[in-house]
């Protein structure tokens, strides 16, 4: 039986992952505003980073846009577009270089059949149909504990769907970043303590994302438990 005292603790855990998610989120920013005022030697713009690298791997049928919103930056693989911020598109930094990087990442992934994104991309339309459920879902469950205690089950399935998708993001991302790494030094787009400013930036970019998959695990582990010991009962 699923008790109010439980869903106060979901409550308190999901709190206490958000202030988690906002702490690094925040250092993020703090860390691209830093390196976004630190020049690179060679003068590249992000969109002249994205460029090359894709003629470096022989990728001519994607396109470098200029997209809107504070690191809003994505890789589109429907229509195979690199969707650069205007900060990053525009600016000549370390933050600029590593972020345009990193989305080409994405790109040479989807050139290259990067099995880890291909199945990401097979379960976007599952979750986003589970994210807009589970919200629902989830209060209503604590809600009918006592009569329905099947919907928690249900909670758990789209539970599971979103965290699957946050676990498998975690590779995706990281396997961006070292592609994008590794092209900066062998290409000498950055060099010395500018390639370290990138690599820090990338790794805290990369948090963000560690810190979403443990929040959904977390919650994920939380409930089943309480389905498990709720059916003892």
């Amino acid at each position: 039986m699923i008790l109010n005292a439980d869903y106060m603790i979901f409550n308190i855990l999901a709190l206490v992952m958000s202030g988690i998610g906002f702490l690094v989120s925040n250092v993020l920013k703090s860390k691209f505003q830093h390196y976004s005022e630190v020049g690179l030697r060679s003068g590249q713009s992000g969109k002249e980073v994205a460029e090359n690298m894709l003629r470096h791997y022989g990728i001519h049928d994607v396109r470098v846009l200029e997209s809107q919103g504070f690191l809003s930056d994505h890789y589109n693989p429907l229509d195979k577009t690199v969707n650069l911020s205007p900060e990053v598109y525009h600016g000549r930094s370390v933050s600029s270089a590593a972020v345009a990087a990193h989305e080409c990442g994405h790109a040479v992934q989807h050139d290259t059949a990067y099995a880890m994104l291909q199945l990401r991309s097979k379960l976007v339309p599952v979750v986003k149909v589970a994210s807009m459920a589970q919200q629902f879902l989830l209060m209503f469950a604590f809600m009918l504990a006592n009569t329905f205690p099947t919907l928690l089950l249900i909670t758990i399935i789209a539970f599971m769907i979103t965290t699957l998708f946050s676990l498998i993001t975690l590779p995706v991302e990281f396997d961006a970043s070292k592609r994008a790494l590794v092209w900066i030094n062998e290409t000498g787009v950055a060099k010395g303590a500018e390639y370290d400013g990138a690599k820090d930036a990338l790794k805290w970019a990369a948090m963000t994302y560690v810190a979403a998959a443990l929040s959904s695990l977390v919650m994920l582990i939380f409930l089943i438990l309480r389905y498990v010991g709720g059916s003892r009962e």
